[in-house]
């Protein structure tokens, strides 16, 4: 098993050429699978996070988020990186300090956005945005670690589709200290490449967090270096959940339970990797 300091050079050292594919597990369980399938890092989600707890996207509180970002690490063998929103603030000094927290719960990456939160104002002004990645870059710094830090750009997910706003803020992003950069939403080859060209050499991540006909070949023949997920196989799980549920208290019909996941196979995977682990 990698030490923390080993996850953390691993994790630098696979941004640094190839494509990366970085899913998104919610729980435990969910985190032991995809390090079983073979995944060299892995990703919180803090939509999954937030509706496992019984949250909204965006409402957890911090030392909630903190707590299962923790517990997501400490199940994975692999690097991860925390999806950790807007950084629970506003103002650039407490930034630090909430970059500083995340850190020390052992992740090898920490993401900030540049959304607000407020639906009538839903992005930073320009120049408030870069001195909060600054912040978050002088807290990286100041830890010694070597973690990824990640700009995103909200534009595409707030309801600002500006493509050239994007890119002018993961730009100044990039030269405010950002090592990956991040246009959730983006989903054209057209906008993907125009997003890396933008900030190269730097990695930029791009996310599949729905159904598409882009493959990882042609993602990372775009250039692209990073792949997550997102909320999209939470979600995933979460329409299943939902179809059959709804389908038992509104029709008193069980249908929706015929594509299980053999139960054999869960409990040998889990019993399998206990043994291997020798801890919970």
């Amino acid at each position: 098993m990698l030490s923390l300091a080993e996850k953390r050079r691993e994790f630098r050292r696979l941004h640094e050429s190839g494509c990366l594919v970085m899913p998104n597990p919610w729980d435990i369980g969910t985190t032991r699978f995809l390090q079983g399938l073979g995944f060299k890092a892995l990703a919180t989600t803090s939509a999954g996070a937030a509706f496992a707890l019984g949250h909204a996207d965006g409402e957890v509180p911090l030392d909630a988020m903190l707590h299962h970002i923790r517990d997501i690490v400490k199940a994975s063998d692999v690097p991860v990186s925390a999806d950790f929103g807007n950084c629970f603030a506003h103002e650039p000094r407490a930034i630090g300090n909430n970059v500083r927290l995340a850190i020390e719960t052992g992740v090898a990456g920490v993401s900030i956005e540049d959304s607000t939160g407020d639906k009538a104002k839903p992005l930073y002004d320009f120049a408030v945005a870069v001195e909060r990645v600054k912040a978050a870059r002088a807290a990286v710094e100041h830890s010694a670690t070597g973690v990824i830090l990640t700009a995103r750009a909200e534009n595409f997910l707030v309801g600002k589709p500006d493509l050239n706003d994007a890119i002018a803020r993961i730009t100044a992003y990039a030269a405010a200290g950002a090592d990956c950069l991040y246009v959730p939403g983006i989903k054209t080859r057209e906008q993907i490449v125009a997003v890396v060209k933008a900030v190269a050499p730097k990695p930029v991540n791009v996310l599949m967090g729905s159904a598409s006909d882009l493959t990882l070949q042609d993602l990372a023949a775009m250039g692209v270096r990073r792949i997550s997920t997102g909320s999209g196989l939470a979600r995933a799980a979460w329409g299943s959940f939902m179809r059959a549920a709804t389908q038992i208290q509104q029709g008193g019909r069980f249908d929706g339970l015929k594509d299980l996941a053999p139960h054999g196979e869960l409990n040998k995977f889990f019993h399998d990797d206990f043994a291997r682990r020798g801890k919970p």
